[in-house]
């Protein structure tokens, strides 16, 4: 299916986090309804690499490597940005992660695990602040950053808008990752604020809330080596009244409103875009 959003030819959108699977999805959506996509990532061959294809899709786009917990790097980014496609007209925030530092083993604490020391058992008491301040920084800070060197040129411009990732993990806290799932929700409340602090001056702030989507960060914890689903993965899938996980494709309908002039006058939503998994009590 292809989405189409005929108000988009023309401005410029600049995509954290670019070289992933999800977020180059999004970058070679904007591409293909006209817009000139600035690809930020980490890894400068990555970003290249997807800014490469639209190219060869007839798109214009540049690869540029920029970390976005480093203000410096994305001025550098920034600066780049400004000479070779002009000013931003939409920021996708889509840098982030979490890290096993921030991660419990079991979903519940039971007393026994206390007792007595167990190989690769991490509980709560366990977990390392710094692993927590990374995941924190990533997501969070990495949504600050790039939002206040970017969206200075957005002030005034018609049109002008933010698209921040949040998570389902914001609605409700998953088991085990809780450093990622606060980072989430520490997301989608500066979602709403950034929203009202910029309404008087032209810039909508909202944010997509992906469910399930397989990732090569989560394709060990939700899938074995043949394909089948682990038991987290059965847990998420039994949960999800559409029963499946989502696709990248899934978010591009969402992306594309929230860019458009479909949604002019939405501004500090947050999409759950999950299958229903936020509409199910489980029974």
């Amino acid at each position: 299916m292809k989405f189409t959003s005929e108000d988009l030819a023309g401005k410029v959108a600049v995509v954290t986090g670019g070289g992933g699977v999800l977020c180059a999805t999004m970058a070679k959506a904007l591409a293909a309804n006209g817009v000139k996509v600035a690809v930020l990532d980490l890894k400068a061959e990555a970003a290249e690499a997807v800014a490469a294809h639209i190219r060869s899709e007839g798109g214009q786009a540049v690869g540029l490597a920029a970390n976005v917990l480093d203000k410096a790097s994305l001025e550098t980014a920034h600066a780049q940005v400004l000479q070779q496609l002009g000013p931003c007209d939409i920021l996708i925030n889509g840098a982030g992660g979490n890290h096993p530092k921030g991660t419990t083993s079991k979903n519940f604490l039971l007393a026994e695990d206390l007792e007595a020391e167990q190989e690769g058992l991490k509980t709560f008491f366990d977990m390392d602040p710094e692993g927590i301040k990374f995941v924190f920084d990533l997501n969070f800070i990495g949504t600050l950053l790039p939002t206040q060197v970017f969206a200075r040129d957005m002030v005034g411009r018609e049109g002008a808008t933010i698209i921040n990732v949040s998570s389902m993990n914001a609605f409700r806290p998953l088991t085990k990752i809780p450093a990622y799932s606060g980072a989430k929700a520490a997301v989608s409340n500066f979602t709403q604020w950034l929203a009202v602090h910029f309404s008087k001056v032209g810039i909508r702030v909202n944010a997509m809330a992906p469910g399930f989507f397989l990732t090569e960060q989560n394709r060990t914890l939700l899938t074995t080596a043949d394909g089948s689903l682990t038991d987290r993965g059965n847990t998420i899938i039994s949960h999800t009244p559409m029963e499946r996980f989502g696709t990248p494709e899934d978010l591009l309908g969402t992306l594309l409103w929230l860019c458009g002039d479909g949604s002019k006058f939405v501004t500090g939503v947050v999409v759950p875009i999950d299958g229903g998994f936020s509409a199910f009590s489980g029974v």
